[in-house]
């Protein structure tokens, strides 16, 4: 499996272990760079490999300014899809992480991805952005990735003891149960998921036994079961 880091912020870089983003000589940013510059990039390069058995092409800070540079870029939406291309046959499955936004960087991944997993925190108004979101996904499906689909809507960080996180959940329903798939299985808020990005391991060693752990297994087993 290969994780692709297509945030700026460098957080999944950052919790696999790879704790100054930043200083890293190749990332994702530079070989969009290269491809942008019709230069050579092997299938190979700039891939950082994690003790549990994944492979990560990182981000960092440099995405930003690769955001701003896109705009003038001909082909700018399909910039990552000619990256994938290169690498696609040696991973089963390549999952990116995308920014909290809607600049060219996420549009990259829209443009490439089967489908989408959109993670929703809990709370009023993440789930109140979800419209824009889910009208540029139709938008991106229309006019550059015809195969592009909705996975599901994921609630994480969800305080079970509260009514609060039923509310959210019902709101959710509501709105947009009707065209868009909300999982089952919800992440709940936990202190030792929370630890985790400072020990740069996955829950499942962090905490193999823990509520989180057994929450994402639930939910892996959901979503493959759609592809079968």
């Amino acid at each position: 499996m290969l994780l692709i880091d297509a945030d700026a912020q460098g957080s999944l870089t950052a919790s696999l272990g790879f704790t100054e983003p930043d200083s890293l000589e190749v990332t994702l940013a530079t070989i969009m760079g290269n491809l942008i510059n019709d230069e050579e990039v092997e299938p190979g390069e700039g891939i950082l490999h994690h003790e549990e058995g994944i492979d990560l092409m990182p981000g960092n800070i440099e995405l930003s300014g690769l955001e701003v540079s896109l705009v003038n870029v001909m082909s700018r939406e399909t910039v990552l899809r000619s990256y994938i291309e290169i690498v696609r046959e040696s991973y089963d499955y390549i999952l990116i992480d995308c920014m909290p936004s809607l600049g060219m960087i996420t549009i990259n991944a829209f443009a490439c991805a089967d489908s989408i997993l959109i993670p929703v925190q809990a709370a009023y108004l993440p789930v109140k952005g979800l419209q824009q979101l889910i009208k540029t996904v139709g938008k991106v499906k229309r006019q550059i990735n015809p195969k592009l689909e909705i996975e599901g809507i994921l609630l994480t960080m969800v305080d079970s003891r509260t009514n609060y996180a039923k509310d959210i959940s019902a709101m959710l329903k509501e709105a947009y149960g009707s065209r868009v798939r909300i999982f089952a299985n919800i992440i709940p808020i936990s202190v030792r998921a929370a630890e985790i990005s400072a020990e740069g391991v996955s829950i499942y060693k962090h905490d193999p036994k823990g509520k989180v752990a057994s929450a994402y297994d639930s939910l892996t087993k959901e979503v493959l079961a759609d592809g079968q």
